[in-house]
């Protein structure tokens, strides 16, 4: 098993150097959470293979496992201004080959004036992109799993379309005696079919591993999520005079690719989740008063059959989002 992950850790940094290595993107649409737990634990985690939370598979397709058989989510995010979001996902097992999902991730940017050079109002647009989710998961022994999604793009802004398409490919190792695991994904592999006019933009590739740890004689779960490691150095920079903005330490700069999370588990029917993210915290936060920048916190808990949870992220001084979350099986019924 260890000589498998070698090798399957080998071939993920090979696509790694195939991949982008900074500049613009399209589709940033495609690296939000719509999940509350998720969003709790600061944005991002790719490691909790043992939830039985079918929102962990947007994140890494190889948390895709059996006990997800005829799971359905709902998400819900009012984001910044008149923007929201959310994400809607299906979980299905066949037996002796594998389990699938399928799932909608929706963007609405809401409506916005339409206005002519000299600034006369013509009217309104609206804009709005879709990710439409398959994704496979097949379980190689009792601690080892890999798998991968497609996703196929569509974005509309006022009159003008981009159609793409995205791949994700994951691995997942879990260890229940000793409540580790472990996780490893390349996201959003994959390019523009249309350009929204005849320039072609990179969507926005990561390589990110992350592990979990809950701890054996107290309800504890830690995690810790590494992202952004196509590129190292997270200074910005001008690219017309390379005049960077923001000196940045080594020690700043590593913590800006970490995600940190920590749940109390005190049943299986109630949880309560924090996080921090660095790099939300030192690009967006005010430096004459920080606040909570940065810093999330949700909760989730069984009612009847569903499960219902929230999570609250901090961007900025006068920025947050609240993610909702219901979830049930269908089999339960």
């Amino acid at each position: 098993m260890k000589k498998s992950i070698i090798v399957i850790l080998i071939a993920c940094c090979s696509l790694v150097i195939r991949a982008q290595k900074g500049g613009s993107s399209t589709y940033d649409f495609l690296n939000l959470t719509s999940s509350a737990k998720v969003g709790a634990l600061g944005g991002n985690n790719i490691s909790l293979k043992d939830s039985t939370d079918l929102n962990m598979a947007y994140h890494n397709p190889a948390l895709l496992h059996a006990s997800m058989d005829n799971s359905l989510v709902f998400n819900f995010v009012p984001y910044v201004g008149d923007t929201q979001y959310g994400y809607v996902g299906f979980g299905k097992e066949f037996k002796n080959v594998g389990t699938f999902s399928i799932g909608i991730m929706n963007m609405n940017y809401g409506e916005f004036d339409r206005a002519d050079d000299v600034g006369n109002i013509l009217g309104t647009f609206s804009a709005a992109e879709y990710s439409f989710n398959i994704a496979y998961s097949r379980q190689f022994s009792p601690n080892f799993s890999m798998g991968m999604a497609i996703k196929p793009i569509y974005s509309k802004m006022d009159t003008y379309q981009s159609f793409g398409i995205a791949t994700d490919f994951g691995i997942a190792y879990f260890k229940a005696e000793s409540g580790f695991s472990f996780g490893a994904t390349i996201k959003n592999l994959g390019s523009q079919i249309t350009s929204y006019d005849d320039t072609y933009e990179e969507l926005p590739t990561d390589f990110q591993i992350g592990i979990s740890k809950k701890l054996k004689h107290a309800p504890f779960r830690f995690s810790i999520t590494a992202q952004n490691l196509l590129v190292w150095d997270t200074d910005i920079e001008n690219e017309d005079d390379n005049y960077v903005i923001d000196d940045i330490s080594f020690g700043d700069n590593l913590l800006r690719h970490m995600v940190f999370g920590v749940e109390f588990l005190p049943t299986k029917n109630f949880h309560v989740d924090f996080g921090y993210n660095h790099k939300r915290r030192k690009e967006l936060g005010y430096s004459e008063k920080m606040s909570t920048a940065g810093f999330s916190w949700g909760f989730g808990f069984k009612a009847y059959k569903f499960h219902v949870a929230y999570g609250s992220a901090r961007y900025h001084l006068g920025g947050t989002s609240n993610h909702f979350s219901i979830s049930t099986n269908l089999s339960s019924f």
